[in-house]
């Protein structure tokens, strides 16, 4: 708890800090000024609107991404605590770009079988399975190039409190609970090391109102939480685009992307969006089980594709996302193609 609490503390800091003024030192050259930005993303597989609760059942993450640095170590826009922290994370973060931000990030997600009636172990469909992970990661742009490294911390297990908070939010909206969270994952560290490459080209003239734009990805993820390699590529149209790396949130790089520049526009922004992303699965704790206790697991697909679709829409400090995702079938036996749905809430400071 005490860890915990120091990272929010940490995280509050960079959201204070970000309110500092360019006369500060805060931000680096004039023309990268930035704010800091806030957002809160829920996931929940009843926003796909098929009357589906299994699978990714449930997720939420808070994530603050500063505003453009000088560095990771000096920069006035980091509290003391992210300073000393980031001298110890060099490794991960890059260098000769020029623009430079920090994000932190606090998440919850929650998997379950397709039936939810039985109280013994299901055999013959995925394990029940909780997480809670704290992230901090780094992003460096240059142009139309963005590089992203993010590391994840957690635990998998009882310990995530994922049945409690599931019968809860059940117990609020009127549904049946799920009866079978005794047969979980058992209480296991988990951590997850991230990088993806994403390049943003063929997009309208700067002088339109209306543009287009693409954004293709490629990257990894290294851990003993999840291991793959994906790649992928997000398409947007709508009214005057935000100058940042793409809007589908589902990833968990996709949270983790440049600052917006700061604007004075006051007017309705909007755009579409339709985002595709292929994985090669080595592990995944959620189907594969704990990594050094026996537990229920099942055959994963080595192969996975989501594909999504939403629109977001911005209004000065605030942005909305809402996107829902198909998704492939993840483990043999599945019975259906999992389909969610995610809505972020994004506020500038």
């Amino acid at each position: 708890m005490r860890a915990c609490a120091m990272n929010m503390l940490m995280a509050l800091g960079i959201a204070h800090a970000g309110a500092a003024r360019a006369d500060d030192g805060c931000g680096g050259p004039e023309r990268f000024k930035t704010e800091s930005t806030l957002n809160v993303r829920i996931d929940n597989d009843l926003f796909g609107g098929l009357g589906q609760d299994q699978g990714y059942s449930n997720g939420f993450l808070v994530t603050l991404v500063s505003p453009n640095l000088v560095d990771y170590t000096d920069d006035p826009c980091l509290p003391a605590l992210a300073k000393r922290l980031n001298r110890h994370l060099s490794l991960l973060q890059p260098s000769g770009f020029d623009e430079l931000n920090m994000t932190m990030g606090l998440g919850q997600m929650m998997y379950t079988p397709n039936e939810r009636e039985p109280r013994e172990l299901i055999a013959e469909d995925r394990p029940y399975a909780g997480a809670v992970m704290l992230s901090i990661g780094y992003n460096a742009r240059k142009e139309d190039r963005l590089r992203t490294s993010q590391l994840r911390v957690g635990v998998v297990g009882p310990a995530a409190k994922a049945g409690e908070v599931q019968n809860w939010w059940h117990d609020i909206i009127g549904t049946d609970r799920f009866n079978g969270w005794d047969n979980q994952l058992h209480n296991e560290p988990v951590v997850q090391f991230i990088h993806e490459r994403r390049t943003r080209f063929a997009y309208g003239e700067p002088a339109g109102e209306w543009r287009w734009d693409a954004i293709s990805h490629w990257g990894g993820s290294l851990g003993n939480f999840a291991t793959y390699a994906n790649t992928g590529m997000e398409l947007r149209f709508g009214l005057r685009l935000p100058d940042d790396f793409g809007t589908a949130p589902l990833r968990p790089a996709g949270e983790n992307t440049a600052p917006l520049i700061v604007q004075e526009d006051k007017r309705w922004l909007g755009h579409l969006f339709v985002a595709v992303d292929t994985r090669w699965v080595l592990r995944d704790i959620t189907l594969d089980g704990n990594t050094f206790r026996s537990s229920h697991s099942v055959d994963k697909r080595p192969f996975v594709a989501d594909i999504g679709y939403g629109i977001a829409v911005t209004r000065g400090h605030w942005r909305f996302a809402f996107a829902r995702y198909h998704r492939s079938r993840e483990f043999d036996g599945q019975r259906s193609r999992p389909t969610l749905g995610s809505f972020t809430i994004g506020r500038k400071f």
